[in-house]
């Protein structure tokens, strides 16, 4: 056995190439990470810089660097840098076609850093799918929804898809309808929801506030109110600001129609 080994055909070569190839491989992940997050954390520190920048340029370090190690690997083997290149340009339609959706992915990515449709911790739809985005590296974008699930989104669906960012400005606009009945006082109506908005601290100055009635419908008269608020306070205010609405119409004799059932009993 030993001499087998030790023959020039033998597999002690073989055995300690792969040995030195597997400590390569460890190492060189390891090293891929912790430079990614090293990376991370410098960049995140710097205030002048987005969050957003920092998570993409850790993924392309951690890429990079795995990149690196392959290549380390394959010459551990034997196989020459120039060697590689070559294989890989004969192979290169090959490999076009088997990782086109990855490729087109990081070119979205690069698209998606640089013109910043989104950035991390704003609220977005991207074609349909809403969530806050937690993170964005090379070849998708992660979203968490409001009730805490994860979403994996391909970078290249996300930049060839309508983006909605609510996130995007500093104030949004609050729209709320009020249905009221026909033989109630609409100007009243209106003074109320006007009152109410007014006495919120939440809601801004400018643009004034605008309540009108905006619908005769089949049973109501429909009372809309816009508002603008601070992005942050968005939610809060929209929930809150219905339910005190509500109880202020109770207090001055304003119904909200609702359906009625009527039992017509037919007499023997």
């Amino acid at each position: 056995m030993e001499d087998i080994l030790a023959g020039t055909g033998g597999l002690a070569p073989l055995v300690m190439n792969t040995v030195k190839a597997l400590i390569v491989l460890v190492v060189g992940w390891a090293v891929a990470g912790m430079a990614g997050r090293l990376v991370r954390r410098r960049i995140n520190a710097t205030p002048q810089i987005d969050p957003t920048l920092g998570n993409f340029v850790a993924s392309l370090v951690k890429w990079v660097i795995l990149a690196i190690v392959l290549v380390a690997v394959l010459g551990i083997f034997g196989i020459q840098a120039t060697s590689i290149v070559a294989i890989l340009g004969a192979a290169s339609l090959a490999i076009g076609l088997a990782l086109q959706g990855t490729l087109s992915d990081l070119a979205a990515g690069v698209m998606l850093v640089v013109f910043r449709p989104y950035k991390l911790g704003q609220f977005v739809d991207i074609g349909g799918t809403s969530g806050t985005v937690v993170d964005l590296n090379l070849f998708t974008t992660e979203l968490v929804t409001p009730d805490n699930v994860q979403i994996i989104v391909p970078n290249g669906q996300a930049w060839g898809s309508i983006i909605f960012n609510y996130s995007a400005h500093d104030t949004r606009r609050v729209d709320l309808v009020f249905g009221i009945d026909y033989g109630d006082d609409a100007d009243k109506a209106m003074q109320i929801i006007l009152d109410v908005a007014k006495a919120d601290g939440r809601v801004l100055s400018d643009p004034e506030p605008w309540v009108r009635v905006t619908n005769l419908g089949d049973s109501s008269v429909d009372v809309t109110a816009r508002l603008w608020c601070a992005t942050d306070d968005y939610w809060d205010l929209k929930f809150q600001l219905t339910k005190a609405v509500k109880e202020a119409f109770d207090k001055q004799g304003i119904s909200i129609p609702y359906p009625h059932t009527v039992e017509i009993q037919k007499q023997a």
